[in-house]
């Protein structure tokens, strides 16, 4: 494992009209003190044109470290996750969705206080700092506050922001969980799990959001939300391992 690689682990389902500019822009970032990186694509079986331009895009720059993994039929973005976490090589993973709500020129906001020794956890927050935010849905973002104050209730942090994509570890401690939700319920699960270990450090700083509509893409609906409120109680509470 080489210590100064970033894993960057990007679940896809149907994303055929941003997977190339959201690699086009993690092939052109650079990174602080000379740190590497990899990309881990996993195609979710999307129906659309995802799988192909991922491809096309691996022929066109092969000297990118690109590795590419596709699921034979949909699991869900959790499942998604847990094949890419799995695949990691480097000494730090960050999550990052195949759409372009997220900046990764940002990156350099999530690890600064991990390469100063800080932190072993880094939650990018989008209801902090003073970063550009795209106003969207009232009660999408209730929601999320909803499920933050839940979250912290059973693990006794205090985050602003549970929902987030951008989560960076350490690799060795996101590989050593054992994750068990394959859709949504991600969030909350890894991480009650996450701070239940013993020791952690966990941060969070203040994120840009270029939120999308359903009708721009966006998947995650009102079902995703309870299944989310589940989770909370089932990992909180219910669940220990």
């Amino acid at each position: 494992m080489n210590t100064h690689t970033l894993s960057v682990v990007i679940p896809a389902y149907n994303e055929a009209a941003t997977i190339t500019p959201i690699l086009d822009k993690l092939r052109e970032l650079r990174l602080p003190a000379g740190m590497d990186k990899e990309l881990i694509v996993v195609n979710d079986a999307s129906t659309d044109d995802t799988g192909h331009k991922v491809e096309a895009y691996m022929q066109q720059y092969p000297q990118l470290r690109l590795r590419y993994f596709v699921h034979e039929t949909n699991q869900g973005k959790g499942a998604a996750l847990h094949t890419g976490i799995a695949q990691a090589r480097g000494n730090y993973l960050i999550i990052q969705d195949a759409d372009l709500e997220y900046d990764p020129r940002e990156y350099h906001l999530l690890l600064k206080p991990m390469l100063e020794g800080f932190a072993d956890v880094v939650y990018g927050s989008r209801f902090m700092g003073g970063q550009p935010h795209r106003i969207l849905f009232f009660w999408h973002s209730l929601g999320n506050k909803f499920l933050t104050f839940l979250t912290n209730m059973v693990t006794n942090l205090n985050l602003t922001d549970m929902e987030t994509c951008y989560k960076l570890f350490r690799t060795e401690m996101i590989q050593s969980l054992t994750l068990r939700e394959k859709r949504f319920g991600f969030e909350p699960e890894v991480t009650i799990k996450i701070a239940r270990i013993r020791g952690v450090r966990i941060y969070e700083t203040g994120i840009s959001y270029y939120g999308r509509t359903y009708e721009e893409g966006k998947k995650i609906n009102w079902k995703d939300g309870f299944r989310a409120i589940y989770c909370v109680l089932k990992y909180g509470i219910f669940v220990r391992t």
